[in-house]
């Protein structure tokens, strides 16, 4: 038996199936990003699966531990995956066999693109009933809901009504009653298949392949939360960076989440559902859901997880996947920074994040609260500096956007970036103060100092108010710690770091955030610019004003002399003069000749 006969006899084809058609995502995570690492905890080994629909091939290797059968509209689809499944339908849900039911359904990839278009159409409804009843007493039901009012169509520069691609099967708004249009519409749905909605978790930035999932109803009460404020950031900033935007969707995510709207305005959900068992009792699995899983640094480098502990949040870590890039190793190199995975065993330190606390003092011109959380910043900093004045391990990595303050202590949020070497603690302290900086000038925020400030400038000012006499040499050595840490991160060489520290070097004021661009963002670094352009105009036009004043006084001065040089006096007077000056001249020479006549003869006396 071939490998291919072997193959098709994994594929089963009740008819409905698309065969010039392919649904894998274009946008792939190398380890399955977090919704592999949430399948996993949910499925016990040895569990029948359903997967419903395209899903990323490394889901199913995160399903090793299982019977796997996928469900799937596209033939191509089903040829390609048949090697990680042991079966394979094609063909929609209603190729299901009536007397099939699975410990665990997941429908990743949301339920329209589960269903044919060459088939019996049954309707979003119709899949989540036909699904639902394959979900067996006591099994679960994981499936994804795209918001049609999410932050990913509030930034984008084409309204979704507008696709026109082959992808575009169906296009949801809030007006299409046979869809769900947010949580409270989902859960209703569910309850009337027999589901018991269990958790859901808000996916960003992106519902198709998101790079964190966040516990919804825990965005909604933690506000203020530090994990959740450098999650969402850090998500919204690094997803989005290939496309050009209506506005900056980082901001516009912290601020949602401030609002408690953070997981209303998620691009999508992720619900959790069970079919009630016999005894009506909640699976032990279900107690010790994740609070949020992140995938962060390269792919391929684990997925971390946060869960509830005895006294709050702890950190936990998934396994990674890819041989190829080492879970404790997201970096490229180790020569500037690296990640020690095994820190992350710890609690989560509690409190808000020192960048949004400092973004908000500087809005309001708080110049005390500034000064009094620079001041603990840089005091803390210094409480971790060895005797000759270095920083090492994370803390000579913690940024403004990696310090959670709580009160009057601050900590690391994630302690597993290391820095390789220790660094001097004015360098990480300029560091900090430099990303901050650069981040408030080039992101347009409103701030209380001369609008002249250059980023170094504005760095220099940040830490006399922190308490330290920073000069621009330290700023320069801490940018380029900035751009050797980068390069690590980013799998740069040499000439791609030094690349990248000139770019750093010249950032100014007007130019817009380093990374992804916005309309709003660009808009308003053209203001910035023509707000600069007006003042060196108004510069130039008042140099020039001086000049041709200095040049008409010289003008003046210049007529005056001309004037007095042909006047009687000026004549009578030079005639004076000039024997005077030429007797003067004599006596100064005869001078000299004495003086070098008598010094040989003072010599010989010696």
């Amino acid at each position: 038996m071939t490998t291919e006969t072997a193959l098709s006899g994994r594929i089963t084809l009740p008819g409905g199936e698309m065969l010039a058609w392919s649904d894998l995502p274009r946008k792939r995570l190398a380890d399955g990003g977090p919704l592999a690492a949430l399948a996993t905890r949910l499925v016990p080994p040895g569990a029948r699966v359903l997967v419903a629909g395209p899903h990323d091939p490394a889901l199913l290797d995160h399903l090793g531990h299982a019977e796997v059968t996928c469900l799937l509209r596209s033939h191509p689809d089903a040829v390609a995956l048949a090697r990680r499944a042991a079966h394979v339908v094609v063909g929609g849900p209603a190729g299901l066999p009536d007397d099939e039911t699975y410990d665990v359904v997941i429908a990743g990839a949301g339920l329209d693109p589960v269903e044919s278009v060459e088939g019996v159409r049954l309707g979003w409804d119709g899949v989540l009933a036909r699904l639902a009843a394959a979900v067996r007493p006591g099994g679960a039901l994981l499936l994804r809901l795209d918001n049609p009012l999410g932050l990913h169509r509030l930034v984008a520069t084409t309204p979704w009504y507008a696709g026109r691609d082959d992808s575009a099967w169906a296009i949801g708004g809030v007006l299409d009653r046979g869809h769900p249009a947010n949580r409270v519409q989902l859960r209703e749905r569910l309850t009337e298949v027999g589901l018991r909605p269990a958790a859901c978790w808000a996916a960003y930035p992106d519902a198709g392949s998101p790079t964190a999932l966040l516990d919804a109803d825990h965005l909604d009460r933690d506000t203020g939360s530090g994990l959740f404020d450098a999650v969402l950031h850090g998500a919204c900033a690094g997803g989005l960076t290939g496309d050009t935007v209506l506005q900056d969707p980082a901001r516009l995510a912290v601020d949602a989440l401030h609002a408690g709207r953070a997981a209303d305005l998620a691009p999508g959900w992720l619900v959790l559902a069970r079919r009630p068992a016999d005894d009506s009792t909640t699976p032990a699995a279900d107690k010790d859901l994740p609070v949020a899983l992140m995938q962060t640094g390269r792919p391929g480098s684990g997925v971390q997880e946060v869960l509830h502990g005895p006294s709050g949040w702890r950190w936990g870590l998934t396994a990674a996947t890819d041989r190829d890039v080492p879970a404790t190793a997201p970096f490229a190199s180790r020569e500037a920074a690296y990640r020690d995975a095994d820190a992350l065993s710890g609690p989560v330190p509690p409190g808000r994040l020192l960048r949004t606390l400092l973004l908000d003092a500087a809005l309001r011109r708080d110049l005390a609260t500034l000064r009094t959380l620079l001041h603990g910043y840089a005091g803390w900093l210094a409480d971790q500096a060895d005797g000759d004045g270095r920083i090492a391990g994370a803390t000579a990595l913690a940024g403004t956007d990696n310090v959670v303050v709580d009160g009057g202590r601050y900590a690391v949020l994630d302690p597993s970036w290391r820095a390789t070497g220790p660094l001097p603690a004015d360098v990480v302290l300029a560091r900090g103060l430099w990303r901050f900086a650069a981040g408030l000038l080039t992101g347009g925020y409103a701030h209380p100092w001369s609008s002249t400030l250059d980023v170094a400038g504005l760095t220099v000012v940040l830490g006399g108010l922190a308490g330290h006499d920073l000069d621009r040499a330290t700023v320069s050595e801490a940018v380029e710690t900035e751009a050797a840490i980068a390069a690590a991160l980013h799998g740069l060489d040499t000439d791609g770091r030094i690349d990248l520290a000139t770019e750093l070097h010249a950032v100014a004021p007007t130019d817009p955030p380093f990374g992804g661009h916005s309309y709003q963002q660009l808009r308003e670094a053209w203001l910035r610019q023509r707000e600069e352009l007006t003042r060196l105009t108004a510069l130039t036009a008042w140099t020039e004003e001086l000049l041709t004043s200095r040049e008409r006084a010289l003008r003046r001065a210049e007529t005056t002399i001309g004037l007095l040089s042909g006047s009687l006096s000026y004549r009578v007077g030079r005639l004076a003069i000039t024997p005077a000056r030429l007797a003067k001249r004599g006596a100064r020479a005869a001078k000299r000749r004495a003086t070098a006549a008598l010094a040989p003869k003072q010599e010989e006396q010696q």
